[in-house]
């Protein structure tokens, strides 16, 4: 099973070689495919073979390529994912709209108690009214309780003066880890056989990955809570390898200790379950190991 995420932050040549994706350098190193779950090109400075990106795209490792800025720009994305992506496809654009706004309503929901148990950690008082939240919320979130929830936990967690559209290292650092967790998503979302462009809640037409952007709320706090750790006062190499960390720590799921890239592929199968069953009970939200 693929469990590594590796990251070339240096100029560098990469190729394939039996089985092996080979990095040149001033030395040679090797690591087998098998063995790569997240492949981070962090710098502009590196070249790659096609025949790599091939065999990557086949053993459906995620690979992201990060701008001059060294920061997440885009990814590779197969076609095809599984062996019956056609019909997979056609029961994605089938899923009625009354079943896509249950299992959104319990995304949402598990998200909201995600963030309390954040800030609940933390000490903070503002946890209380996230749990009132949750019983408000009605089908669907017509009302947009997740869209106050936020307010009140991004200003209890980071400060009353600040606002997600700001320009600072804590920013920087969750949209970095969120950008992580959601190639994560998209990857499994791809590997299961459906397409990213079609969510069910977000719908935005410039966006290709809604499918992605919704089903991965309930992880967003787990970059949360490591920002609020590390409480950044600048983002650069060594925090954004600080936050590659996530996808590596432990989260409890279906009874047992996984880690958070390995949970991910459980509650996604779990959610396509759920849709294709017309069961919201066999999703499967984690809980923090704690």
């Amino acid at each position: 099973m693929s469990w590594r995420t590796v990251v070339i932050s240096s100029s560098a040549k990469l190729d394939y070689q039996l089985g092996f994706m080979v990095i040149r350098k001033s030395d040679v190193v090797k690591i087998h495919i098998s063995e790569i779950s997240i492949l981070i090109i962090e710098t502009t400075a590196v070249s790659l073979t096609a025949a790599l990106l091939s065999e990557l795209t086949k053993k459906k490792v995620k690979v992201i390529f990060c701008d001059e800025k060294r920061n997440p720009s885009s990814e590779l994305i197969s076609y095809y994912g599984s062996h019956d992506t056609s019909m997979k496809i056609r029961n994605q654009i089938q899923w009625d709209d009354e079943l896509k706004a249950a299992i959104w309503t319990e995304i949402v929901s598990d998200k909201i108690r995600k963030q309390a148990e954040v800030l609940e950690s933390k000490d903070l008082k503002e946890s209380e009214m996230l749990y009132e939240y949750i019983n408000e919320i009605e089908f669907g979130d017509v009302t947009n309780r997740e869209g106050h929830a936020a307010k009140v936990y991004f200003n209890a967690l980071f400060g009353m003066d600040f606002t997600r559209t700001a320009e600072n290292s804590i920013n920087a650092a969750l949209n970095y880890g969120y950008s992580i967790i959601l190639s994560a998503f998209n990857r499994e979302i791809v590997a299961n056989g459906y397409i990213t462009q079609l969510g069910l809640f977000h719908n935005n037409m410039f966006n290709q990955f809604n499918l992605g952007s919704d089903i991965m709320e309930p992880f967003r706090p787990l970059v949360d809570r490591k920002v609020r750790y590390m409480m950044p006062q600048k983002f650069e190499h060594e925090e954004k390898m600080e936050m590659l960390q996530i996808i590596q720590q432990e989260v409890i799921i279906a009874g047992r200790n996984e880690y958070v890239s390995n949970a991910i592929k459980i509650y996604c199968k779990s959610i396509f379950d759920a849709l294709n069953d017309r069961d919201i009970s066999l999703i499967k939200f984690y809980k923090n190991e704690l």
